[in-house]
């Protein structure tokens, strides 16, 4: 049945047959491949630590595997469109194709609907995996592969500025009122001159200061140890200022990231980089939509002749520049320099331009 937009249902469907099975095969490649290479250099660090064994090999690999897929499926994309086109351009059926009337844009329909489709997939994969594990893993790899807690309501090694006074905290759990510390270190400073070492075993908000127990304090002048029991210090600093001092964007889904933005905003803190990092969770996994018109470069034009492989060669330099234009424009907004939707939308609509342009002078 010939519809509007696309061609014949078999024809869509055979295409969209190909590109799916080509993209996916390249994935798993790239994701065996680079994943035993990833392994190989973070192994031995692994092992190193008293009581691991393989099967925390085993349990890195599962952490990392979902990372790797995340970051190199928008290329899987790229080269599975680049190795359909090419097979078609082959056996003559984009000839084929254009000869009964298609336009260029009618025969990457179906390559288009089917990437809608693994762009959905990725963003349900990154949202509801990708970012636990990221999560997970990072915790581990900050103790050196070491045990950590499980529950992901802690947050571990948590460094806070109180004026010229600085404070560690070994972990965070709650929030608000709720906020409970662990292993505590204050050091304090005068005209940048170290005065006090004070530790505390725990402490929790009381009023406009920290009830902390179990504290000494070390008179750096004095060279003198002296145990204080139970105090009330670090007035002014907030609970928020603990719990929201580590904000990973990479390790939190779409939802609890916009939640933690506007709890970042309401305590008057900077969100511009992490607003970035939101629509990058949109606009990354859309990304996918534009390699097959990246790569359409490959299919059309003279299609048999020996300019084939440099058609190839420049659709993937075009999604490789993509990629670039990507990471740069996350970086520039990390440092504020970009607003967060020209930073993670910038590169997304220029090439898109730039690819619906190369696909309009192909077919001249």
């Amino acid at each position: 049945m010939q519809t509007h937009f696309f061609p014949s249902r078999t024809m869509a469907f055979y295409m969209a047959r190909l590109f799916l099975v080509r993209t996916f095969a390249v994935l798993a490649a790239l994701v065996l491949v680079l994943q035993a290479l990833d392994l190989l250099g973070e192994s031995d660090k692994i092992l190193a630590v008293a009581g691991n064994d393989n099967g925390d090999l085993w349990r890195y690999v599962s952490m990392r595997t979902p990372q790797i897929i995340q970051r190199f499926l928008p290329f899987s994309v790229l080269l599975g469109t680049l190795i359909t086109m090419i097979t078609l351009n082959q056996n003559s059926e984009v000839i084929s194709m254009k000869a009964s009337g298609l336009s260029a844009h009618q025969v990457l329909a179906p390559l288009i609907l089917a990437s809608l489709g693994v762009a959905a997939l990725a963003f349900a994969f990154n949202d509801g995996i990708v970012s636990r594990s990221t999560a997970t893993l990072n915790r581990w790899q900050k103790v050196d592969y070491a045990a950590i807690p499980m529950d992901s309501r802690i947050q571990s090694d948590i460094w806070v500025r109180d004026g010229n006074n600085l404070i560690g905290v070994g972990s965070v759990e709650g929030k608000g009122p709720a906020t409970r510390l662990t292993d505590i270190v204050i050091y304090s400073r005068t005209d940048g001159t170290l005065q006090t070492i004070t530790r505390a075993h725990t402490g929790r908000p009381t009023g406009d200061r920290w009830l902390f127990t179990d504290v000494t304090q070390f008179d750096v002048g004095e060279g003198r140890l002296k145990k204080i029991g139970t105090a009330r210090l670090a007035k002014g600093v907030t609970s928020d200022q603990f719990t929201l001092a580590s904000v990973d964007p990479a390790g939190l889904s779409f939802l609890a990231l916009w939640r933690a933005i506007d709890d970042l905003e309401a305590a008057g803190r900077p969100t511009q980089s992490l607003k970035a990092a939101l629509c990058h969770k949109i606009s990354g996994p859309l990304s996918t939509l534009l390699m097959p018109l990246l790569a359409a470069v490959a299919a059309f034009g003279v299609a048999r002749s020996g300019r084939l492989f440099v058609r190839a060669v420049v659709g993937m330099a075009l999604g490789f520049a993509y990629f670039v234009a990507d990471n740069f424009g996350l970086a520039m907004g990390d440092l504020g320099i970009y607003p967060p939707l020209l930073a993670a939308w910038g590169p997304f609509l220029l090439f898109l331009l730039i690819g619906e342009y190369v696909l309009i002078k192909t077919e001249e």
